[in-house]
């Protein structure tokens, strides 16, 4: 079956035999190769006819069913038949030789002895060309030669999204290329990103609105009982119970006080009503005061109250805890946040590099929820979709601890798509992530993986026809990825456009080689260190 024998030498891609087929299955097929034959096609790289990832056509029909290369093996060291197992992705309309209207998904399958032809560019153009909907494009499939990769916009985000790799893949500009492009095609978009590292102000300067510790300015007060507990409840065990139902006592009290409570006849502990911490601490002592002997005791009150001193007066809380957050400012923070309106700047950056760990997961479930609450009660006409992005998620999603940050970001990935929220997950260790989450997300982009427990994660997340292509992932160069699930028209593997130098994260790893090469004023350094290490990064006076 060579193919001087069968006398094609002329004869284009995409009506070339060039195998097949030796037994079906509902998921894919088994095929025999000539191995002569693909080598007198002579192409090198990945869109060779019969290379692992490459894509060949079986007549059904009037159809064209489009099967990909999963895996080879040699029939015989020495002989020229390969054995193929290939998995089915979509079929299109035959016309001629041609394929024509390519969709996912197989209706009729092939038989066993029909042949395989090998596709040509226009039909590689055909099975990944995107259709009419709303769409981005992020570089160019491994495959297919220069054909473009899409991603549809409202299955990326209506379905929620992930971006997973190993540190050093190029996760982090990756990420910032595919959020400008999102934000470009939608000027008028709601992005919110959350940046533990302070990354992205650099790539969103002009794009893009950033938030940090000297100008987030996001009210305590706006916490919900859960999240005052974290922060203000400092016990554990058994005594923790009590505390926290003496912190809902008087955080009630507390919020009652304000005018902006007056008429709402549901307000609990809960409710996004301003309050005064001297409020708050006075009732804490007026309560103290009431105690009868062989209670609680006065112990609870005195943690609660200290523990309101400290963050008072502890400058790295001021961007939550400043007596100049007092006022009603709800409207105002959400408008920031949300970029309601965007004014040009369809995505927020909150920088966390500054926020002290311990509340930092605090900050996280805050920020989670006021874009949750404000779907939940924005529904219908008044709704606008956002979009929440949370870098790192495995340190707020942790497979092995319970929190606040866990807890509504969990919602968000399990609800969030019915009130118009999308979740985008950004991570370096899937494996650590709470279990279910991942597949709660509709898409993957899968970069380069070194461990194996994190692949084996990402596989069992994907549809069983799409982990041929997650089995490439160890072997990823920078800048590519695989790309399953709803946001593409089938499983790819796509390397990513360049950013523009000026949208780079700031996420490089610092050379040592260069760094050593030349001396410094060190004392001069170390002191202007020393003044943004004391003042915890806020500008000096």
């Amino acid at each position: 079956m060579s193919m001087m024998e069968n006398g094609i030498e002329a004869a284009p891609l995409g009506e070339i035999e060039i195998g097949r087929v030796l037994e079906i299955s509902s998921a894919g097929a088994r095929a025999m190769l000539d191995a002569t034959m693909l080598a007198a096609l002579g192409q090198e790289g990945p869109a060779q006819p019969g290379a692992i990832g490459s894509h060949l056509k079986l007549r059904v029909g009037n159809k064209w069913v489009v099967a990909q290369v999963s895996a080879l093996r040699r029939e015989e060291a020495d002989g020229d038949l390969i054995v193929a197992a290939l998995d089915f992705v979509g079929e299109g309309d035959a016309e001629g030789t041609k394929l024509r209207g390519f969709k996912r998904g197989v209706s009729h399958l092939p038989l066993p002895g029909c042949r395989l032809i090998a596709t040509s560019d226009a039909d590689r153009n055909a099975i990944f060309a995107a259709d009419e909907r709303a769409h981005i494009t992020i570089g160019r499939i491994h495959s297919a030669g220069e054909t473009r990769a899409a991603l549809y916009v409202d299955a990326l985000l209506g379905r929620h999204f992930a971006i997973l790799g190993s540190t050093g893949t190029g996760k982090s500009s990756a990420t910032a290329m595919l959020l400008h492009r999102i934000c470009e095609s939608a000027p008028h978009g709601h992005v919110l990103m959350i940046d533990p590292h302070g990354e992205y102000g650099a790539s969103f300067a002009e794009a893009g609105a950033v938030f940090d510790v000297t100008s987030l300015a996001i009210p305590y007060w706006l916490m919900n009982l859960e999240e005052h507990a974290e922060v203000f409840v400092t016990t554990r065990g058994p005594d923790r119970q009590i505390d926290v139902d003496i912190l809902a006592k008087s955080l009630l009290a507390a919020r009652a006080k304000n005018r902006a409570a007056e008429g709402i006849s549901r307000l609990t502990a809960d409710s996004p009503i301003p309050y005064l911490l001297s409020d708050l601490g006075n009732i804490l002592s007026a309560e103290m005061g009431k105690l009868d002997k062989g209670g609680t005791g006065i112990g609870p009150y005195l943690r609660l109250k200290a523990r309101m001193d400290e963050l008072k007066v502890d400058p790295r809380y001021a961007f939550m805890f400043s007596g100049m957050l007092v006022g009603d400012t709800m409207q105002t923070v959400l408008q920031r946040l949300l970029r309601l309106p965007t004014d040009g700047k369809p995505i927020a950056i909150v920088d966390l590099s500054a926020v002290p760990s311990e509340i930092t997961p605090v900050l996280v479930a805050l920020l989670g929820r006021l874009v949750f609450d404000h779907a939940l009660w924005s529904r219908g006409k008044d709704a606008r979709p956002v979009l929440l992005v949370c870098e790192e998620a495995h340190r707020y999603i942790p497979a092995d601890a319970q929190s606040p940050a866990r807890r509504i970001l969990e919602r968000i990935a399990k609800e969030g798509r019915k009130y118009g929220v999308s979740l985008g997950l950004i991570s370096q260790r899937p494996s650590d992530l709470a279990e279910g989450v991942l597949s709660q997300c509709g898409t993957i982009i899968a970069m380069r993986l070194n461990n194996d427990k994190d692949q084996a994660h990402v596989r069992s997340a994907v549809p069983e026809g799409a982990r041929g292509l997650i089995d490439a992932i160890p072997g990823l160069r920078n800048r590519e990825a695989v790309v399953v699930g709803e946001g593409v028209a089938l499983p790819i593997r796509a390397i990513f456009d360049d950013l523009e130098p000026e949208r780079l994260p700031a996420s490089s790893d610092p050379s040592f080689v260069r760094g050593w090469q030349t001396a410094a004023d060190e004392p001069a350094r170390l002191a202007k260190t020393i003044l943004r290490w004391r003042a915890q990064g806020r500008p000096l006076a």
